[in-house]
């Protein structure tokens, strides 16, 4: 049987959608390990290596320098300096060296290498080595030579220790906490009973409103960005309320959040068999009784579906922080100390990687707390029986 009737027997569509799935969850899936693998690795490896070496030995470049004039010793009719290249409590596995920068793995270690002139020097793997010159050694200046050193792979906590208690990221971490579950929250709870009132309550206007609901789906957060925040600080300004406070940026994310949520709902709240609604009603349940008991439970995947885009939205947020909270170091999220970072710290890769996965973490045990409920939620009420 030959390649092309296989393909036609498994149906080529369908292998066409498995390997374009696949595609999709490694291109998600490496740059994400990339980042946990290269913030749990020692500094200088990551400068050396890619993070898919991590496991394996790499291999570095050093500049070191052997024993001074002063050490030398007369072994019959040649001088010697003998001794170690990492000195006292120090070790690594030499796997070449050399004595010219241009060529710093000119001689494989524990062979002996002619430099000319009578010298000679013989470097080996634990780093020992002995220089030997027919003429004593003069001068005060010891000899550079350079190393490449074998190290193996080398993991440690300490890059996580130094971005949660020294670069601000757990005051950051914890900002980010109080400005994602209230705002995620908040939205779900009015967008709930707007959505139950949009589906199944009977008023004037309705479908005006459920008109505007749509139309500010599509309205651009660039664009009511600074209207929001004039209109704030004119009611704190009445009241005596700071403007850049946790309630004013839990009320604009809710309100950013919220035409959504509700379209999000009542396209399942909606799609609920009208028979138990009708049933409550006969039986003297109020609205808010159905409401409670019924629909609440009944609307959980939804629920849960937009609570996954609404805390993903607050918690990578960072234009909106940055209006409704402030800059100070005591006031940034996650995504601002970040911002920082890059510009203070932007070559210590270790700190950017392990500040990056603290910030990715919290998203991604929501999601996949979650997830189950997500295509429930999204593909409810978009299919209604008769």
């Amino acid at each position: 049987m030959n390649i092309a009737t296989r393909l036609r027997r498994i149906g080529l569509p369908r292998l066409i959608v498995h390997a374009s799935v696949l595609f999709i969850v490694l291109l998600w899936l490496l740059p994400t390990l990339g980042i946990l693998v290269s913030s749990l690795r020692d500094k200088d490896q990551i400068v050396v290596s890619g993070w898919w070496t991590a496991f394996s030995s790499s291999n570095q470049t050093q500049a070191l320098r052997l024993g001074d004039p002063s050490t030398q010793t007369q072994q019959g009719d040649r001088f010697v300096i003998a001794g170690n290249v990492f000195g006292e409590g120090k070790s690594g596995q030499v796997s070449a060296y050399g004595v010219r920068v241009q060529e710093p793995a000119a001689f494989k270690a524990g062979t002996s290498a002619d430099l000319g002139d009578g010298e000679t020097l013989q470097l080996n793997e634990d780093g020992s080595y002995q220089y030997s010159k027919t003429a004593s050694f003069e001068g005060s200046r010891a000899k550079r030579v350079y190393v490449v050193v074998s190290t193996p792979p080398i993991f440690t906590l300490d890059n996580y220790r130094t971005v949660l208690l020294s670069e601000g990221i757990g005051q950051s971490f914890v900002n980010s906490l109080t400005v994602a579950i209230p705002a995620t929250i908040i939205p779900i709870l009015i967008a709930a009973f707007a959505a139950y009132a949009l589906s199944w309550m009977r008023f004037s206007g309705r479908s005006l409103m459920i008109a505007l609901v749509v139309g500010l789906i599509v309205v651009p957060l660039q664009m009511s960005l600074i209207p929001l925040l004039q209109l704030y600080n004119s009611i704190g300004n009445i009241f005596g309320i700071p403007s850049k406070t946790y309630a004013g940026i839990w009320l604009a994310h809710t309100a950013f959040g919220l035409p959504l949520a509700i379209y999000l709902l009542r396209n399942y709240i909606s799609g609920l068999p009208k028979e138990i609604i009708e049933s409550a009603r006969v039986d003297g349940a109020s609205d808010f009784e159905i409401f409670v008991k019924i629909v609440l439970p009944l609307s959980f995947p939804a629920l849960a579906s937009f609570a996954i885009f609404q805390f993903l939205w607050t918690w990578n947020d960072l234009l909106v922080a940055m209006v409704f909270l402030g800059t100070q170091k005591d006031e940034l999220v996650l995504t601002g100390a970040l911002n920082a970072l890059l510009g203070s710290r932007g070559g210590n890769w270790e700190i950017l990687t392990a500040s990056a996965f603290v910030t990715i973490i919290v998203p991604l045990c929501v999601f996949f707390a979650l997830q189950r409920y997500l295509v429930r939620g999204l593909l409810a009420g978009s299919v209604k029986g008769g």
